[in-house]
């Protein structure tokens, strides 16, 4: 390993960095992490801080995993890859889609189609569910709902159901077919509906009417977040996701859980599908999947949807889509131990507890700092603040002012996450009510700062 001062030196110099400007990059150098354990990063100068954001919403377990990382070690000697591509498979992977099987059953999910990540997963997902209606005679059902403000990975497709423009003007035009609703966001919507239930009412209509100008028969499907999760954290009202299974139901349109944050207890419920009780026909998932220890996604598909690719006769069925890692042994293996712990540790409880724990220092430091606007959470540790220059217009607060709250916080124990002019908070689902209260002090700090 490269000493310290290399690092420094060539720090974002010949790489380029996810999510980022370069050229900003190169100004304001990133936080260099060398180390990790329990659910704190240690930087290159051995500056240690509670990990708010829990890697990227995917360490569940905290840093110190050892049936996971065990796991991993194991089946590389075993076993390190093979192609599940038609012909052959591998022990792992059968295992874990028979855990996977009986953790989604609930949610009325029974078979499993493995990817390499989050956004893999949400592409095959909108893919099978095209290549699902075609398998039944209704070829033209081609087209993609989802909501503004929604957060689907970043493949071409998946962009293209993003509802953040962030993510979608620098690569446009892209994929045809692809229509927004208002989101849930009772801080700002085009309603000027503060109230959460007439909100998703609201929503509803909206979706409703999307269907009628469109034609139901052309639409595939609707694709939504349980919760908002990278477009700020945005709950919606209880009776938001059941009123889209009603309507996806009425219409013969499937709806698609994303559920690459939300899965394996973020919520506080085991799935956020099951915490709102809905039943999707596709889930996404990734992220915790393998506590981050290895790149791994799978797409959960109902019942009802397999019987119709299991029930053809005509060949159509046949999968098109497919990874060289797609249920690589190494992350199966890793998945297995994972879930394993994820359930012996029963983590889904703890991310409510703390999770209330977080919401209610949130609302406190809401009370003390005039910085910032609004808060989002309630639901599991998934929570976010919104940053403004004043509450009365609701003006975003600017970027250097947002930059000096993450420095301060990160100095004095915390990493966080800025997304926009919201600082998201994801921590690991293994924190302990000592780590949620230091993160609360941090962000105090660093609210104070840069008032």
């Amino acid at each position: 390993m490269k000493d310290t001062n290399f690092l420094k030196k060539n720090n974002a110099r010949h790489l380029w960095h996810p999510m980022a400007h370069p050229a900003d990059s190169l100004a304001n150098p990133p936080d260099i992490i060398v180390g990790a354990e329990g659910v704190e990063i240690v930087d290159v100068d051995g500056h240690r801080s509670v990990d708010a954001v829990g890697g990227l919403w995917n360490v569940n377990l905290g840093y110190s995993c050892a049936p996971v990382k065990q796991a991993i070690a194991d089946q590389l000697d075993k076993l390190p890859y093979y192609s599940i591509f038609r012909g052959t498979s591998n022990d792992a992977v059968i295992e874990l889609s028979w855990m996977l099987k009986e953790f989604f059953e609930p949610d009325g999910l029974t078979r499993a189609f493995f990817t390499s990540g989050g956004s893999d997963s949400v592409e095959v997902s909108l893919r099978l569910a095209r290549q699902y209606h075609k398998l039944r005679g209704a070829a033209g059902r081609v087209k993609f709902l989802s909501f503004k403000k929604g957060y689907h990975g970043t493949h071409t497709l998946g962009a293209s159901v993003n509802g953040n423009a962030n993510f979608r003007a620098a690569y446009e035009p892209l994929m045809p077919g692809c229509y927004h609703i208002p989101a849930p966001y009772t801080y700002r919507n085009p309603f000027n509906e503060t109230d959460p239930a007439k909100l998703a009412q609201l929503c509803l209509a909206a979706l409703e009417d999307e269907i009628g100008f469109q034609g139901a028969e052309t639409i595939a499907a609707f694709i939504m977040e349980p919760i908002l999760g990278a477009g700020g954290v945005i709950p919606p009202h209880e009776s938001l996701m059941p009123g889209v299974r009603e309507i996806c139901s009425k219409h013969g349109i499937l709806l698609i859980a994303d559920e690459v944050i939300t899965a394996f207890g973020r919520t506080g419920s085991w799935t956020g599908s099951r915490h709102w009780g809905v039943q999707p026909d596709l889930l996404c998932s990734a992220k915790a999947i393998t506590n981050g220890y290895f790149p791994f996604g799978a797409v959960m598909v109902s019942g009802a949807v397999a019987e119709v690719f299991e029930g053809d006769m005509s060949g159509k069925g046949a999968i098109g889509s497919g990874y060289t890692y797609s249920g690589h042994p190494v992350g199966a293996a890793a998945a297995i131990a994972c879930l394993r712990e994820t359930e012996r540790l029963q983590v889904k409880d703890n991310a409510a507890a703390r999770g209330a724990q977080l919401f209610r220092g949130l609302q406190t430091l809401m009370q003390k700092h005039e910085m910032v606007g609004d808060i989002r959470g309630g639901h599991g540790l998934m929570c976010a603040l919104e940053l403004v220059s004043e509450r009365a217009s609701k003006a975003p607060a600017d970027k250097k002012t947002i930059g000096r709250v993450h420095r301060a916080t990160y100095e004095n124990g915390a990493m966080i996450r800025v997304s926009g002019n919201n600082i998201i908070l994801s921590p690991p689902l293994v924190v302990t009510e000592g780590d949620v209260d230091r993160i609360l002090a941090a962000l105090d700090i660093g609210l104070a700062a840069a008032a």
